[in-house]
């Protein structure tokens, strides 16, 4: 038997050093490489399973100045993520079966990378359906309102998570409770939204959840939410775990508006300090245009780009040994594998054949390198290792800089079945 790839000479987290060889999009054998079409050499990269980003905004439609499948789907590929799962707070909402497929289509015409797609959740939303028609998951569904998305009611919320369960579907949180007063600086926007909230609202999801549905936390920001959680799996996100308020020299810089809010450099260090705690690293990659930050903080959107530099901050850290590269692949390859019910990316036999090749020589951060096409980053200046090769479905897709032509696919949910397409 002929591989397609043999990755040479990869050394993997436990220190080893083997081939991998890869055939249809699998991992085939790992240990001394077979006869294969291509060899590449991984002698000096660190090399990753690609990653799964469970969240992200892939914008499209009225939204396409900001981004769409394309250009988010190549941010996702060049840094080292080839699987994505877009959230249903479009224009329209993503709340029935029609508007659920016109997306999955759309992604299917234009995504450079493998994806899924959620359903909203809402009181109007028919799940069956929806789960039908392929939904990966059910949210981000608001429990404190946000850009794009209102708030649920507590009562509609319990009754929502018995739907939910009833399908052993997965529900997405985002927990908040927000004060009433709208913030005119980061500062403010972090009282309105104040760590003890997001704690409450965190334990007051947990308590509604009487059906005992599965439940997964959106982008937690503090440590006491973190501590809050009893069953549930935990996504946190690079900029909480990298940027606070004290980043931003001037407190009114809308280009760190974000729900939940940046913290203090303080809190921001106790949130590192529960990384072991934390399942899921998920990029919330929910890009505005400058123009549309560039207006009084209050009426500014909130929301930042970060797909492409999540993974190149996290490597870095990893390089620097401030992070155990296995905890970072089971938080952005194992882990959402695990919770989404599907196939992980891996170094073993029968893994989905995705992996990134990373250089070890960090580099700023520049927002003209990056393929988003709002055009700008909260990184500016940090250091990150982005990938100088990239493997989706067992095909080089990405190298050195250049895009090239792969297999992208729809990764539906548990509960699919074969509908016909809008």
């Amino acid at each position: 038997m002929c591989a397609a790839i043999v990755l040479k000479d990869v050394t993997f987290p436990d220190g080893r050093i083997a081939d991998i060889s890869v055939c249809k999009g699998r991992v085939i054998h790992t240990g001394a490489g077979m006869a294969c079409d291509r060899a590449i050499d991984c002698t000096g990269y660190l090399v990753l399973p690609g990653a799964t980003d469970m969240h992200v905004h892939m914008r499209g439609g009225t939204q396409s100045a900001k981004e769409d499948w394309t250009t988010g789907s190549r941010s996702a590929l060049a840094g080292g993520v080839t699987l994505v799962v877009d959230q249903p707070n479009t224009v329209p909402p993503l709340s029935t079966p029609d508007a659920f497929l016109k997306r999955v289509e759309d992604a299917k015409r234009n995504s450079v990378c493998n994806f899924a797609i959620n359903s909203a959740l809402t009181e109007i939303t028919p799940c069956s359906r929806m789960w039908e028609a392929g939904a990966m998951a059910f949210g981000e569904t608001f429990f404190g309102r946000s850009s794009y998305g209102d708030a649920i009611e507590p009562g509609v919320f319990e009754q929502l998570c018995d739907r939910v369960s009833r399908l052993s579907g997965l529900v997405t949180v985002h927990a908040e409770s927000v004060s009433g007063v709208p913030g005119n600086d980061l500062g403010s926007h972090g009282e309105a939204r104040s760590p003890q909230g997001e704690a409450d609202a965190v334990r007051l999801v947990e308590q509604l959840n009487r059906s005992r549905c599965r439940l997964h936390f959106c982008h937690l920001s503090t440590a006491g939410a973190i501590d809050a959680v009893r069953e549930s799996s935990i996504e946190v996100t690079p900029h909480h775990l990298f940027l606070s308020t004290e980043s931003f020299r001037n407190g009114s810089d809308t280009r760190g508006k974000v729900n939940p809010p940046l913290r203090s450099e303080r809190e921001r260090k106790n949130l590192m300090s529960r990384w072991e705690r934390i399942d899921i690293i998920a990029s919330d990659h929910a890009p505005h245009t400058l123009a549309e930050k560039q207006v009084p903080f209050c009426d500014a959107p909130s929301g930042i780009p970060g797909v492409e530099t999540m993974m190149p901050l996290l490597v870095a850290k990893v390089l620097d040994r401030t992070l155990p590269v296995q905890s970072l692949i089971a938080k952005t390859s194992e882990n959402p594998a695990r919770i989404l019910g599907i196939h992980k990316a891996g170094f073993s036999v029968g893994d989905r054949a995705d992996f990134a090749l990373y250089p070890k020589t960090p580099a700023p951060i520049r927002a003209d390198d990056l393929h988003s096409r709002c055009g700008w980053t909260p990184f500016e200046g940090i250091n990150a290792v982005f990938p100088s090769l990239v493997i989706m479905d067992g095909s080089v897709v990405f190298d050195k800089g250049e895009f090239c032509p792969g297999n992208p696919r729809w990764f539906p949910g548990k509960g699919y079945v074969n509908v016909p397409p809008v």
